[in-house]
């Protein structure tokens, strides 16, 4: 059994729906409860959810940037040519725009975090195995 498997049941807002429309972006399965739904508003707001292994794929925000707000679980984010860092619940990332990353979940537990996303993501290659296996 993971760690954290009370995450399913949603953290402070619901699981959501599988992240079918970046599946393509990410290891593994993710959920993703959208908590914005104003087109005026020209920011994203949601919290994704990820199993254990789940990961999404080195990308980089155009023109903006991103802000992650732990809601649950353990995760890593790690900026290109750093070292990763360990994530628990109430961490708080600022993603600056053009700063290559990447963030997901530990191999044995679930991660959540709220997502607030101003700008494009351009996506990347994928976080290798052999990487993520190290940390």
């Amino acid at each position: 059994m993971a760690a954290h498997e009370e995450i399913k049941n949603g953290t402070a807002f619901p699981l959501g729906d599988r992240n079918d429309a970046f599946a393509q972006y990410f290891t593994g399965q993710s959920y993703l409860t959208s908590l914005i739904a104003d087109p005026r508003i020209n920011v994203g707001v949601g919290q994704v959810t990820f199993e254990p292994g789940c990961r999404n794929n080195w990308h980089i925000h155009r023109d903006g940037y991103q802000l992650l707000l732990v809601t649950g679980g353990e995760g890593w984010y790690q900026e290109e040519g750093k070292p990763a860092q360990r994530l628990k619940t109430g961490d708080v990332i600022v993603i600056y725009d053009g700063v290559k990353h990447w963030h997901g979940a530990t191999k044995d537990s679930w991660f959540a975090h709220i997502a607030i996303t101003a700008g494009k993501a351009e996506w990347l290659e994928p976080v290798t195995d052999d990487l993520y296996n190290k940390l």
